[in-house]
C-alpha cells in the first residue's frame, strides 16, 4: 500500500490537470474521447448530461457526507477498500482491469481522492480523466507520456507500507 506522507499533501491541493469553473465548457471537450471519471458529484454530472465514462471511481461520499447519485447499471462494479490517504493495491489492480475492461465502475470503500495517480498510470494516452476540486470546480486531465511521468512523479512520494497495517 502506498500512504501519503503528511508533509506531502500540499502537493495534491492543487488541480493535476486544467480546472474549470462547471463542466459545461468540458462537454465539448468529451466529444469522441475516451474519458474516466474519479468521484461521485461529478460522475452523477457526467451522467445527467448524457456523458458516460468509460470508468468510474467513486467512493459513496462528497466532501466527507453520504452521496447516492452514482448508479450506472449495465456496467460491472469492481468493489475494493482503499483507506484515506493511502492507495492500496486493490486500488491499482482496479484501475488496470477496469481500463483493460471498460464499461466499469471501481466502487470504493473508503476513499478515492487519490485513485486519479494510478488512472493517468493505466489509462491510454490521448483520453481524459475528470474530478472535481472541492469548491472550485472540475478537473481536467488529458492523459499523455509527460503527465504519465508526473503522475510516477507524485507516487514516488508516497511511503511503501505493508498492506493491513
Amino acid at each position: 500500500m502506498l500512504v501519503l506522507p503528511e508533509d506531502q499533501r500540499h502537493l495534491f491541493r492543487r488541480p493535476f490537470g486544467n480546472l474549470y469553473p462547471s463542466l459545461d465548457p468540458v462537454f465539448p471537450l468529451l466529444e469522441g474521447k475516451l474519458f474516466f471519471s474519479v468521484g461521485d458529484v461529478v460522475t452523477d454530472f457526467l451522467l445527467r448530461a448524457g456523458y458516460l465514462p468509460s470508468v468510474a471511481i467513486i467512493d459513496g461520499q462528497t466532501m466527507r457526507r453520504p452521496y447516492n447519485g452514482v448508479v450506472i447499471d449495465e456496467y460491472r462494479i469492481i468493489h475494493v477498500k482503499n483507506p484515506a490517504g493511502c492507495i492500496s493495491s486493490a486500488l491499482v489492480d482496479a484501475a488496470q482491469i477496469a481500463i483493460r475492461t471498460m464499461r466499469a465502475v471501481i466502487q470504493v470503500d473508503g476513499e478515492e481522492d487519490l485513485a486519479v495517480l494510478p488512472l493517468a498510470l493505466a489509462a491510454p494516452n490521448g483520453s481524459m480523466i475528470l474530478y472535481g476540486q472541492p469548491g472550485e470546480g472540475v478537473v481536467v486531465l488529458a492523459i499523455s507520456p509527460e503527465v504519465k511521468a508526473e503522475a510516477q512523479v507524485l507516487l514516488d512520494r508516497f511511503e511503501h507500507v505493508t498492506e493491513g497495517v
